[in-house]
């Protein structure tokens, strides 16, 4: 069974702020604090610290934080688990994926792989890559398929495909001239993701490789839904970067084109991340070989 203090112990550590762990936890911030020093006594070591007076864990504060989350969701698992036995209920599955990969990528297979597995219940939640990381630290979720950065010293993961970010204009937009390099675009509006989306940060890390910034295009607009990029972009309002799969079908229809530059070429992969030394480890591995599988 999870210790309370352990539940206060994450919850600070996801809010970083005592205040807000307080009232999420309905306690007082008194408690909260205490909570924090009996578990600084039992493992000997500081867990927080304040620098530029901005609350930040220690090193082993981080190595604490990690191993707690595992416990905590294997604990919350484990309760379903000896459910399911006792009830004879159905095997639950809960999977997070960003919507790209969620969307053109991981449901089909999903969805084949549950039609040959009716013990199998799923739900699957939906969010940017850090939600959806903040879920797994807190049991809400068992594995995440996601397009955004991650640490991946702090989660198991397993590549799960490599996808092409592609630039894309409407069928029947005229270039000054054809462009052949990113730095031709540049005169062009730019429309992307919100901050914190998987696709922009991939984006914004391969501009930052060629010193450049959504800030180096003529005009940018911030579009939080991706059917909302591909209608503007049809519309003629801008240019964007997306994933090839998740345009294949306009483009067919001619809705849409890719723009074939000759150094844009950016690959990234969809990740399956779980819990690192988690006791449901060989689950996860066991239900990425199947989706694989159904992929084959």
């Amino acid at each position: 069974m999870q210790d309370f203090r352990v539940k206060t112990f994450l919850t600070v550590c996801r809010t970083m702020n005592y205040t807000r762990a307080a009232e999420e936890l309905a306690l007082t911030q008194p408690a909260v604090s205490q909570h924090i020093t009996y578990l600084e006594r039992e493992y000997g070591a500081k867990l927080f610290s304040y620098h530029h007076k901005k609350l930040e864990l220690t090193p082993a504060g981080r190595v604490l934080r990690d191993g707690l989350a595992t416990m905590a969701h294997d604990d919350a698992l484990l309760h379903e688990r000896v459910g399911e036995v006792a009830h004879g209920a159905a095997v639950k599955l809960r999977i997070g994926m960003t919507l790209t990969a969620g969307e053109y990528v991981v449901a089909a297979l999903l969805a084949r792989y549950l039609a040959a597995r009716p013990d199998v219940h799923v739900a699957v939640r939906s969010g940017g890559t850090q939600h959806l990381l903040e879920l797994l630290d807190e049991g809400a979720i068992d594995c995440a398929f996601v397009e955004g950065l991650f640490d991946k010293a702090r989660y198991a993961s397993r590549p799960f495909s490599s996808e092409r970010l592609v630039p894309i204009c409407a069928a029947d937009h005229v270039f000054p001239a054809p462009p052949r390099t990113m730095e031709d675009l540049l005169g062009e509006r730019l429309i992307l993701r919100e901050e914190g989306s998987g696709s922009r940060n991939v984006l914004t890390h391969a501009l930052a490789q060629r010193n450049l910034s959504p800030a180096s295009f003529a005009d940018h607009f911030v579009v939080e839904s991706l059917d909302i990029i591909k209608i503007f972009v049809r519309a003629d309002l801008g240019a964007s970067f997306v994933y090839e799969a998740a345009v294949q079908r306009e483009v067919q229809e001619g809705t849409l084109r890719i723009i074939p530059l000759a150094d844009a070429s950016i690959f990234h992969d969809i990740s399956f991340v779980y819990l690192r030394n988690s006791l449901y480890e060989r689950d996860m591995e066991d239900l990425f070989a199947a989706l694989s599988a159904s992929g084959s």
